[in-house]
């Protein structure tokens, strides 16, 4: 989930029609979860072919890239993660387990014929197989869209892809991207403009929220290291907080003392003993520095061969993704990527 900043940072909400013409390295992940949770069927079951297999998120991954292209000319990069950090392994488990039980609480609910209950717990039960990540790399590979497997976590490769100028902004839910190093987050770069909230049972209107680095640190009075160290205080996917210290406590602290290592001696013996490698972990991370690959034109006849002829799709519906694709394929493949930085 990453570190949650929205009480302490400034963002810009914007319309999607705003963003016209850029260029976006996505975190693949937090994409493909989003398809597999709001992708499903009333009573919570995810779309599957005639086989069994999920087939939710090859559904947003084809209408929503292929809009995003089309009708607002975007560029869009999917990145992958690879090999976690070993900080990562709790956080991980944890997630896994909350899957688990939301799992056996929706088929719990199921029996009971409370479908809106279930519905709510399927929403957060969705696990990232193997199969459905190569399914994703399939379709994309087939559309022509450019994807990268991280050496590490996908949102500091995206970051660092924005940060060299490949592309204009990171897209992704989670703020991590500014603590690795990206010069702009877009969150909520979606179509639909909805978010599930398991635990209130409803959807919130969403619009694109633009987190500008430079905006940050003029108005939080914060460095990036510094940053990372209000991170750290809250908690972040590599390492737990301070009990009892929340975003504006830990902004405080770390905008009066500057850094971990000159807090009050009370409160940094709480501080997780391995918070020099967390920091390490952001500041320096784990990255390619090979340049993302570019686009290609689009396999028409291997898209229809895999949605429609392998996996069930309308080919109505698939033609008219393919549509999309052919009005803009001259752009994709010709077009430099800086053009819509």
């Amino acid at each position: 989930m990453g570190v949650d900043f929205t009480p302490i940072i400034p963002r810009q909400r914007l319309e999607l029609h705003q963003l016209r013409g850029r260029s976006f390295a996505l975190d693949a992940s937090i994409e493909l979860y989003q398809f597999l949770a709001l992708i499903r069927k009333p009573d919570g079951e995810p779309l599957r072919d005639s086989r069994g297999r999920v087939t939710s998120h090859l559904v947003g991954l084809l209408f929503r890239s292929t809009r995003l292209l089309d009708e607002y000319g975007m560029r869009l990069i999917y990145v992958f993660d690879g090999e976690p950090h070993p900080l990562k392994g709790e956080v991980l488990r944890r997630r896994r387990e909350a899957r688990r039980r939301a799992y056996e609480e929706w088929r719990r609910l199921l029996t009971a014929g409370d479908l809106r209950r279930a519905w709510s717990k399927a929403v957060v039960s969705s696990t990232l197989t193997h199969e459905i990540i190569q399914d994703a790399k399939t379709l994309l590979g087939l559309m022509g869209i450019p994807y990268v497997d991280a050496p590490s976590d996908a949102e500091a490769q995206a970051a660092y892809y924005c940060g060299t100028g490949a592309v204009w902004a990171c897209g992704s839910k989670d703020y991590d991207s500014i603590l690795f190093g990206a010069d702009r987050l877009v969150r909520y770069l979606t179509i639909q403009g909805s978010e599930y909230m398991p635990s209130k049972g409803l959807f919130r209107s969403l619009k694109p929220e633009l987190v500008d680095a430079k905006r940050v640190s003029t108005l939080l009075g914060l460095g990036r290291e510094q940053l990372v160290d209000v991170a750290i205080l809250m908690g972040t996917d590599y390492n737990r907080g301070v009990f009892g210290i929340g975003p504006k406590r830990a902004l405080e602290l770390i905008r009066r003392f500057g850094s971990i290592e000159n807090l009050p001696s009370h409160i940094r013996a709480r501080v997780d003993p391995n918070f020099e490698e967390v920091r390490r972990v952001f500041l320096h991370p784990r990255v390619s520095e090979t340049p993302p690959p570019p686009f290609k034109s689009p396999d028409e006849r291997g898209i229809l061969d895999f949605l429609v002829n392998e996996r069930g799709f309308s080919r109505e519906r698939v033609m008219t993704a393919i549509e999309r694709l052919r009005r803009v394929q001259v752009s994709l493949a010709q077009e430099p990527l800086s053009k819509y930085v």
